[in-house]
């Protein structure tokens, strides 16, 4: 029975193998946890589904490997382990990684057609050899290694006419686009001997390289994407925050107590935030929407995707249809997934499918900032710290007044001049009249 790299969501094309619990020889029973392993956004155990023996483990702690591939074989204990298939640890040789699937295969190529079972996360079924085969992105039809390749090199699916069956988008179309674009220009640092210089720097001075987390490495493929095919522009304002700062802390004064005596929430100013973003959404439908091949989709609820610091980079948890739930509901869900996301314990649909997303660095003291669009949304909100400033009466004398800056960061494919204006006039409009978000 092959365990196998289980499938942790659409776009998960592998995952690294963080920790063995087993080791070969090992008898384990159903439910027992046999590894650990990491994707782009979280850490799930894997356990067994049946009792047997770990006969061998082919991809050791710290490997990569695709969805799929087979990590390692729990047989009936009849058959001894192999000593080259032993797991890596401490002092031990670490076994050789179970190698990705060959081109030809991911292609097409025949594979052998010997029945066997396999054991995922999920299952237990008879089935033959499991081929890396085609796979949906995005309504387009693609096998797993030329979405990854994909992504690597920046080029979008849309446009790259499929060779394999069906009009399957294959690797070997993927090295065709990538041998067909024009070669880039010579760039600036290393015509100016840029990379020489850290070069030197790098051997005259001690240093250290850092190792990249699955979850690093993907955010930087997909901040690169996002730059490179979204026209991002950027739109500013200044808000008001004092009303919502008192109404807040009068909220949060007669909250109601459990039995414990313990406030049942306590609403943050992000709390707030997310409301009146998902209300601006509401207000101005025609940006809460994002851009597709077969055009412009619009969607009926406002779902936020809230920015969480992790240990390895960043996550986005989703407040679903956020515009229906109430501040003291948004309070205590936004908090409940920010605690699952520090721990790595999200599942795929909590942080996948938001329709835009708020980042907030107020309270790391940054006044403003421009965020990034997360693709495929079309719109993000960055928010910055709050500060006080002399403002003009309207008889003409001098007054200090709380504020913030919002910055608004929007697809141009989607959103354009005016209607970013108005989605940010409308945040601005339920930020500064707070009690039209207790409606």
């Amino acid at each position: 029975m092959d365990v196998l790299m289980p499938q942790l969501g659409e776009t998960v094309a592998e995952g690294k193998i963080v920790k063995w619990f087993k080791t070969v020889g090992d008898r384990v029973a159903p439910g027992d946890n046999l590894c650990e392993i990491e994707t782009d956004k979280v850490t799930v155990e894997v356990p067994a589904i049946s009792a047997g023996v770990l006969s061998a483990i082919h991809v050791g702690e710290g490997a990569v490997a695709p969805v799929g591939a087979v990590l390692a074989v729990v047989s009936d204990g009849s058959t001894a382990a192999k000593p080259a298939e032993a797991r890596a640890g401490p002092g031990a040789p670490a076994p050789t990684p179970a190698p990705a699937p060959s081109l030809a295969a991911a292609n097409g190529a025949p594979r052998p057609a010997t029945p066997r079972r396999e054991m995922d996360l999920f299952r237990e079924v008879e089935t033959p050899a499991r081929s890396f085969g085609p796979a949906r992105a995005n309504g387009i039809l693609v096998t797993p290694l030329a979405r990854r390749l994909a992504t690597e090199a920046g080029l979008d699916l849309a446009a790259i006419a499929g060779s394999g069956p069906h009009g399957r988008i294959t690797g070997k179309d993927i090295a065709a686009a990538i041998s067909a674009r024009p070669a880039p220009p010579p760039s600036l640092s290393r015509a100016e001997g840029f990379d020489e210089m850290i070069g030197d720097i790098h051997r005259a001075r001690p240093h250290a390289v850092a190792p990249v987390s699955t979850m690093r490495r993907t955010i930087a493929a997909r901040l690169v994407e996002s730059k490179s095919s979204i026209p991002h522009f950027y739109l500013s304002a200044h808000v008001g925050i004092d009303r919502l700062m008192a109404l807040r802390e009068e909220i949060n004064a007669g909250a109601p107590k459990d039995a414990d005596g313990n406030p049942t929430y306590k609403l943050s100013v992000n709390d707030f935030m997310i409301r009146a973003l998902a209300l601006a959404l509401k207000a101005v439908p025609r940006a809460n929407a994002m851009w597709s091949r077969d055009g412009v989709l619009e969607f009926d609820h406002a779902d936020v995707a809230v920015a969480v610091a992790v240990p390895n980079g960043l996550i986005t948890p989703v407040i679903r249809a956020a515009e229906t739930k109430s501040l003291s509901a948004i309070s205590n869900e936004t908090k409940e997934l920010a605690a699952r996301a520090r721990a790595g314990a999200l599942q795929p649909a909590e942080y996948k499918g938001g329709t835009t997303t708020l980042s907030n660095l107020g309270m790391h003291g940054v006044v403003a900032f421009s965020a990034i669009i997360n693709p495929p949304q079309a719109t993000i909100l960055a928010v910055g710290a709050a500060e006080r400033v002399a403002v003009e009466r309207p008889d003409g004398g001098v007054a200090f007044a709380g504020r913030i800056t919002a910055t608004l960061s929007c697809d141009h494919r989607v959103v354009d001049g005016v209607l970013g204006a108005e989605l940010l006039a409308a945040f601005r409009a339920s930020i500064e009249n707070p009690l039209a978000m207790m409606v």
